[in-house]
């Protein structure tokens, strides 16, 4: 049986000055750098047999999508809301240098539980959309591959269901940075390998040593 390939991409940069944890907020789209991401990743994938491409409807998936598909003009891009971002009670807001806001006694009450997390959309919740997503994406790879624009927690959590990793985690630990390229392998309906790439290694800025949601 013929392995059918579905590739998920990370966005790149976005422009976001006051570094608020944008989420599923609109209006947030690339920065230059990032810009200079979604061109790479169209050089990347400009010989790849994509048959089938699917963005997130967020304004930074698309921007990121779209030198792709320029590359692949027969195809159309679908967009699938069960790739979007995670849901998140802080979004909108900045947390500071320090990460402030976490210390206000108004935040507490969000952070009672890191195991579901309780500031957010359940990590299983997370997982079920994007399984369906990804089976969905790889009945499409016939005779082909299929691409989708995704985020970082979904596409983190797609990964460690798939690693059977523990879905808690600590955010600085996930290996799914700017621009990368996480493939999943089937064999009919079963997922049988990983891998993952990262095509505009070079252009990521370094990772900080302290997380900052929305950074």
């Amino acid at each position: 049986m013929e392995p059918r390939v579905v590739h998920v991409v990370r966005h790149g940069q976005v422009h976001n000055p006051d570094g608020v944890l944008y989420g599923r907020a609109p209006g947030y789209g690339l920065s230059d750098l990032g810009r200079q991401m979604a061109e790479r990743l169209g050089e990347y994938f400009a010989d790849a047999p994509l048959v089938h491409l699917v963005s997130s409807p967020l304004q930074r998936a698309q921007e990121t999508m779209a030198p792709i598909a320029a590359r692949h003009p027969d195809l159309e891009v679908h967009i699938d809301d069960r790739v979007i971002e995670a849901a998140n009670v802080f979004e909108g807001k900045s947390f500071g240098k320090r990460n402030e806001i976490l210390l206000r006694p108004s935040s507490w009450w969000s952070l009672r539980n890191p195991l579901r997390p309780s500031w957010g959309e359940a990590y299983t919740s997370i997982v079920a959309r994007m399984r369906t997503a990804l089976a969905d994406a790889a009945s499409h790879a016939i005779d082909g591959e299929a691409l989708i624009v995704s985020h970082e927690l979904p596409i983190w959590m797609a990964r460690s269901w798939a690693e059977r990793r523990p879905l808690v985690h600590d955010p600085r630990r996930r290996q799914a940075r700017l621009a990368s390229v996480t493939t999943f392998t089937y064999s009919g309906t079963h997922l049988v390998r990983v891998d993952y790439a990262e095509p505009c290694a070079d252009l990521v800025p370094p990772k900080v040593k302290k997380f900052r949601p929305g950074a």
